[in-house]
């Protein structure tokens, strides 16, 4: 049996970071879509048994009824192939969601609430779905695999070895080596956007990256199971990737200076870049002025983590008005109510002034 894994889609988020620079959020939209199809078509030219989606397809609170058309008519296509989703945190199967009221194509079964057994031609597919925003116990107690001479599939929206957030709520906390205690053949796992595998426990990460926080490539899971041996491979399908570029600025002596590099550096098309500054300035910097300031779609945030280009201890110790300012400044740190950072962003600003 052939399969491709997914998760994390999200279907119409808002992309508030992109949608604040430009109309980049309504772009990132159409590319979202565009690795969606990209997905369908590998399946019908690979004739692929099962698809995968293991939770948050899309966000409860802005999916719109046409985005559910696109994707259920995509899904229309690939008849042969049987579709198993997993609601998750962002997309459960609540009352009067899209699950529950929309009618999806005769191939396409959801999960809801405890664990339910699908038997198949080729497999025995196991799955559950959040019923509420959140989940604070694992449903791992009330699973029984079945003895067969098909291969065993689970399919999960879950946290593995995860705990509570701030808030005190957990995302279907499970724990990994009860889940592995199971003997299914191959888990498939939705809710961390950054590819992770752990033997025959997979989360494919998000479809598309979202952000900083999600660098290199995202794309599915391909995978095959003959004999009982599983097989897979990750495939990429987000044309675009968010990455990061460390700049010294100790070669600019002013903020136009910096402004004018940032403007002019050649950036791939394909990708979306954190700049992050690094070394000793010789000039105050405000990131926000800067970002937006530069002419360069490509760049969507700057991060300041240079330090100023004063030698303090020598200047501490001169016999002058701005000795004793830093002197005095510095004798805040015994307090311990500001931070070393922010006496030097003061001491820069007043060194400035002076």
């Amino acid at each position: 049996m052939k399969f491709v894994h997914v998760a994390d889609m999200h279907f119409d988020s808002p992309f508030t970071v992109l949608s604040a620079k430009s109309n980049l959020g309504n772009v990132r939209r159409l590319e979202q879509r565009k690795t969606f199809k990209k997905m369908i078509d590998y399946i019908k030219e690979n004739n692929i048994d099962y698809l995968f989606i293991s939770g948050d397809l899309y966000e409860h609170e802005y999916v719109r009824k046409t985005t559910i058309d696109y994707i259920n008519a995509l899904f229309k296509g690939i008849s042969n192939t049987k579709i198993f989703i997993s609601p998750g945190n962002h997309d459960p199967y609540i009352k009067n969601s899209i699950y529950e009221t929309y009618k999806f194509n005769d191939n396409v079964h959801i999960f809801k609430g405890n664990i339910e057994l699908v038997e198949t031609t080729f497999a025995n597919i196991y799955g559950m779905g959040f019923t509420e925003f959140y989940m604070n116990s694992s449903p791992l107690d009330y699973i029984n695999v079945k003895e067969s001479n098909k291969p065993n599939i689970l399919i999960m929206h879950g946290d593995l070895n995860g705990g509570r957030d701030k808030e005190g709520l957990a995302y279907n906390p499970i724990s990994e080596k009860d889940l592995k205690l199971l003997g299914f053949e191959y888990i498939a796992l939705g809710h961390i956007h950054k590819p992770k595998v752990s033997g025959n426990i997979i989360y494919p990460g998000s479809m598309i990256s979202f952000g900083f926080d999600e660098l290199g490539e995202h794309g599915m899971v391909v995978g095959e199971i003959i004999d009982g041996e599983v097989k897979t491979k990750f495939v990429k399908l987000d044309e675009r990737e968010f990455t990061e570029l460390k700049l010294n600025v100790e070669m600019f002596n002013s903020k136009e200076a910096l402004i004018e590099h940032l403007t002019e550096l050649n950036l791939s098309e394909n990708k979306m870049y954190k700049i992050i500054l690094t070394g000793k300035r010789n000039f105050e910097i405000n990131v926000r002025d800067i970002l937006d300031t530069v002419i360069n779609d490509r760049i969507l945030k700057i991060k300041d983590n240079t330090k100023i280009n004063y030698d303090l201890d020598t200047i501490s110790r001169e016999d002058t008005l701005k000795g004793i300012f830093v002197r005095e400044a510095l004798k805040l740190l015994e307090t311990k109510e500001y931070t070393r950072e922010e006496i030097e962003k003061a001491i820069e600003i007043g060194l400035e002034a002076m």
